[in-house]
């Protein structure tokens, strides 16, 4: 498939500080808005993954879940949601990380996956990595072989995407923000 390289970056939009002041928040909303880009986008993760015999997809909350279940869907196959503490219904196990300043936690249902299923661990952006690694231990738990973490954004600067790959786990992005 042919395509410009910034065909997806120009359609994420920058709104400068949010949430906080100094912040760039890199907002997919018009991407996702869009139902050619949004196709592009999924496409690009089909394309990558459909011979990777995977067995789930698992995505990160919240936007993790919107491009991980169409990208399950569009693999046929079944998606399990990584949510913050606190949020789901049935015997869970949980994942602490580190932020910034202070820590935040990640859970996902105790049966979600078995041990050998080869799973894509889906997320929208890699700042610090925090977040994917803690998915990923999440999942590594429950006996999974997580095959590869994948993103819309990666923001190099952050160092997230090199901690990531520092644990073992290739890493997939479709654009970069450097700034």
């Amino acid at each position: 498939m042919f395509l410009d390289p910034n065909y997806i970056r120009n359609r994420i939009r920058t709104v400068p500080d949010w949430p906080e002041p100094g912040v760039l928040f890199r907002d997919i909303t018009p991407l996702l808005q869009d139902p050619r880009s949004f196709r592009v986008l999924i496409e690009l993760f089909v394309y990558r993954y459909m011979n990777q015999r995977l067995d789930l997809v698992a995505g990160i909350d919240a936007r993790g879940f919107i491009v991980g279940s169409v990208i399950a869907h569009e693999l046929n196959l079944g998606f399990v949601p990584v949510r913050k503490k606190g949020k789901l219904p049935f015997d869970t196990i949980v994942e602490q990380y580190q932020l910034e300043y202070g820590s935040a936690s990640v859970e996902m249902h105790a049966d979600a996956v078995r041990p050998g299923q080869r799973v894509l661990l889906v997320d929208d952006l890699v700042a610090t990595g925090g977040t994917m690694l803690a998915g990923m231990k999440l999942l590594q738990r429950l006996g999974a072989n997580v095959v590869e973490a994948a993103a819309v954004i990666e923001l190099p600067r952050l160092g997230g995407a090199q901690a990531i790959r520092e644990q073992g786990l290739n890493l997939y992005t479709v654009c970069q923000f450097e700034e």
